[in-house]
């Protein structure tokens, strides 16, 4: 006996009001012909070629340089940055005291733990290290090109492509390349920003930014200005001050938290020394990796459970205030006149907290001026402030910060040749972060608002990696020419980033790179994600496709011109009715192997840890 049953046949029939009923139609109403429509000749995956270009081999596009390849088929992806080495700003920031202001364990990718960090604050140099071993490990170096400027980004209509244009900095010579999808994997703090102070291009000693660190210099025995109270001055002071025979002049008149060590209770729960990570530790995370887990699920959950320090009126941000206070009077014993200059009225958080071990200390040595007097004007050797004093100096160090969330420093213009600088001349706004209205088949990682005040930011890289993927993963399934977010959808979400700011810290009266720079750094919150590292995570697990506009390979000729009347099959990624494994033969009853078998357990389904622990998106 067979398996397959005797079928019915199609035969119509007919019923008492003469009405035929065939096995596709209704009440004598067939559907239109499909016969003009053909089936893609492979199987359902669907894995159209792309091109992805990567601007930054820095933290995220070392993440997109492993998971693009991992999770995605017959894409070709080249990696851009300008720099000669790899770790986009841990290659750039070399100056004296540079190392990661939140705890190493925290500050790595999720699948890729280093058990060898040094420090609690690990030092730039090994934070580099770290990203160029992950890159190697993980063969993200076959995708990089270094020493390869961008100079201009600009999308091709006609095409559907992004035409990059590129300086290879070591020949000179310029080149274009073009791609389906281009990544921003540049993050927000990039471009320099120099202090606009009468007489500065007339200083005739060592003049360096923070991000531009003159390595060849001997500050030995010289008379340093440093510029600013912000994270990177908290770890140059320091430093210069160690130094021999030298004196440092901190020019400061803006005030600011300096916060204890994050998570200290951790750190005294296993024996750290200092901030420094005893060998003896180091050794018994590559011995005991169920010792090492629970330490670094502690670091992590301590993180990311301090998130409501950043609500004003919340009791951990007034209990946070007291602490700080406290911690500040403490370690400027010495030096109430330095303490009352810095001590702010806002809140631990609204600008960077940064813990700053040595900072305050360095303060109150005899080597080290605190002036607040505003500076006037500076000289060929001299710094001169609004007191009437003069300041001589050998160099001069320019702790300032960054032109923060702007648009880049090269051209990227989107639909009818909108640039980028235009749409963001007041503001930079986007929807969650990495997709941006007129700007099709764009993305950002760490764009405006995507960084996090409080909680593990590699872990919002790694969120908004995997939504970029899906993205692209559903532009080769969908046969997706390009994409593009609505304003309207835009406009919403910068409504919420207002409406939920203006209940933190962050909404009050201090100066950040937190905020708007058009408006000198005391506007709008465009740094930081509206919201916990959690939330983030939730946020992207499942792409809300209906927030974008598309258009679609079959609507469109070779040439690029619109098919007259044509309509594309939106399911013509159903394909011929096979499958990958089945054309290899190979796999062909996967969904039995225990790896993939989503078993609920019994007597109680809703009693699965997974489910509970982490919900689902569809």
């Amino acid at each position: 006996m067979s398996a397959i049953p005797n079928l019915p046949t199609d035969t119509p029939t007919v019923d008492t009001n003469g009405d035929t009923h065939g096995v596709n139609g209704v009440n004598g109403v067939h559907p239109p012909t499909a016969s003009s429509f053909k089936l893609r000749d492979a199987p359902i995956e669907n894995f159209r070629p792309l091109k992805v270009i990567v601007i930054g081999a820095g933290y995220s596009g070392i993440f997109m340089g492993i998971r693009i390849p991992e999770k995605l088929r017959n894409i070709e992806l080249v990696i851009y940055d300008k720099n000669d080495g790899i770790g986009g700003t841990w290659w750039e920031n070399r100056y004296l005291g540079c190392a990661c202001d939140v705890p190493s364990h925290s500050y790595q990718f999720s699948f890729e733990p280093n058990l060898n960090w040094s420090s609690l604050y690990a030092p730039a140099k090994e934070i580099q290290a770290y990203l160029e071993r992950t890159a190697k490990k993980y063969s993200v170096d076959r995708f990089i090109q270094l020493s390869k400027e961008i100079k201009e980004c600009r999308w091709d209509e006609k095409a559907a492509k992004w035409v990059v244009t590129i300086k290879n900095l070591v020949t000179g010579e310029t080149f274009e390349d073009r791609s389906d999808v281009l990544i921003s994997a540049r993050g927000g703090l990039n471009i320099p920003r120099w202090p606009n102070i009468d007489g500065i291009d007339s200083f005739e000693g060592e003049k360096m930014h923070s991000a531009k660190w003159n390595e060849s210099y001997d500050f030995s025995s010289k008379r340093v200005a440093v510029i600013g109270t912000g994270s990177s001055s908290i770890q140059i002071v320091p430093s210069l001050q160690r130094l021999p025979n030298t004196h440092v002049s901190v020019f400061g008149r803006s005030k600011t938290w300096i916060s204890p060590s994050f998570s200290q209770h951790l750190w005294d729960q296993h024996d750290f020394d200092g901030f420094s990570i005893p060998p003896k530790t180091q050794q018994k995370f590559h011995d005991d990796p169920e010792y090492y887990l629970k330490f670094r699920l502690s670091v992590e959950e301590d993180i990311n459970g301090i998130h409501d320090v950043n609500i004003r009126g919340s009791p951990k941000n007034i209990g946070a205030k007291q602490m700080f206070e406290d911690h500040m009077r403490k370690r400027l014993e010495s030096r109430p006149d330095i303490f009352s200059t810095l001590l702010p009225s806002f809140s631990p958080g609204c600008r960077r907290l940064t813990p700053g071990p040595g900072y305050l200390e360095a303060l109150t040595q005899p080597n080290v001026s605190f002036i607040t007097s505003p500076i006037a004007h500076i000289s060929r050797s001299a710094v001169h402030t609004s007191d009437g004093a003069t300041h001589a100096i050998d160099a001069l160090v320019c702790a300032t910060g960054f032109e923060a969330f702007i648009a880049p420093p090269f051209p990227i213009t989107g639909q009818s040749a909108l640039p980028l600088s235009q749409k963001w001349r007041h503001r930079a706004t986007t929807y969650l972060s990495h997709s941006i209205p007129q700007f099709p088949n764009l993305f950002h990682m760490l764009g405006p608002n995507g960084a996090i005040g409080s909680g593990a930011l590699t872990m919002m890289i790694e969120s908004v990696g995997g939504y970029v993927v899906r993205c692209l993963r559903k532009m080769q399934r969908d046969d997706v020419r390009s994409m593009v977010v609505k304003q309207a959808r835009c406009d919403d979400f910068t409504a919420y980033v207002d409406a939920y700011f203006a209940k933190t810290v962050f909404a009050e009266e201090c100066s950040s790179w937190y905020k708007n720079s058009a408006q000198g750094g005391k506007g709008e919150v465009v740094g930081l994600w509206p919201g916990s590292t959690l939330h983030c995570l939730e946020a992207m697990a499942s792409p809300r496709w209906e927030d974008y506009e598309y258009t679609y390979v079959h609507e469109y000729d070779g040439e690029g011109n619109a098919v007259e009347g044509g309509r594309a099959n939106l399911l013509s990624w159903l394909g011929d009715g096979s499958t990958v494994a089945m054309r290899e033969e190979r796999d062909l009853a996967w969904y039995l192997y225990p790896e993939f078998v989503d078993k609920p357990v019994a007597p109680r389904p809703e009693e699965k840890g997974c489910w509970r622990v982490r919900t689902f998106s569809a």
